[in-house]
This record gives C-alpha cells, sequence and structure tokens, in this order.
C-alpha cells in the first residue's frame, strides 16, 4: 500500500512540475510577441477605441551608401539650389569631400 501511495504522489509532484513550466513558457512567448509588436501611438484627443492614420512619409535615397531614409529623419545638404539627403554625417562628408576633390580637377 505505501509503495501505490509513493507513486501517487510522485505523479502528482511532476504534473505540478510540468504544469507549472508550461504555464511559464506561455507566459515568456507572450511576453515576447507582446515586446514584438508595440502599440501604434495614440492621441490623447482620441477615444481609446479609434486608431490615428498613419500620415506616409516620403523616402530617400543616401547617393552615397544608396540606404534609403525617412526624409523628416536625413541629414540634408543644399547643392546647387537642391537638397540632396544623407543617412549619416559620415555620408555626408564623404559626399562633400568628393565633390571638392572634383571641383578641383575641374
Amino acid at each position: 500500500m505505501m509503495n501505490f501511495l509513493a507513486r501517487v504522489v510522485r505523479f502528482l509532484f511532476w504534473l505540478l512540475i510540468v504544469s507549472w513550466g508550461f504555464r511559464l513558457l506561455r507566459h515568456l512567448v507572450a511576453a515576447m510577441f507582446r515586446d514584438a509588436n508595440p502599440p501604434s501611438p495614440q492621441s490623447a484627443d482620441a477615444p481609446s477605441g479609434t486608431q490615428m492614420p498613419i500620415a506616409a512619409r516620403r523616402l530617400v535615397r543616401d547617393p552615397v551608401c544608396g540606404m534609403h531614409v525617412d526624409e523628416t529623419l536625413s541629414i540634408p545638404l543644399r547643392e546647387a539650389g537642391e537638397f540632396v539627403h544623407f543617412c549619416s554625417v559620415a555620408c555626408r562628408d564623404a559626399y562633400a569631400g568628393e565633390t571638392k576633390k572634383y571641383a578641383a580637377n575641374g
């Protein structure tokens, strides 16, 4: 009789451990998905159930490295009356250095 009770207790113990493990795994996966999809920003004026439309942004191409950058986040350089947009200060400086070099060679 004692052997039977020991087996039942051991079974219930492992059942409890496995169920806690699955619950922990489920919470970890849910947290990963929650962090991967951040909520969209909403205005304080908008009711909580409605979503504000996201404005389309214009992408511009960096002439040095070819990377596409949001126009509002780019680093502009005015050259010959036109703006040239860059992804970083290093790309802007490389472009400015090359144009001076080409102008000096003439």
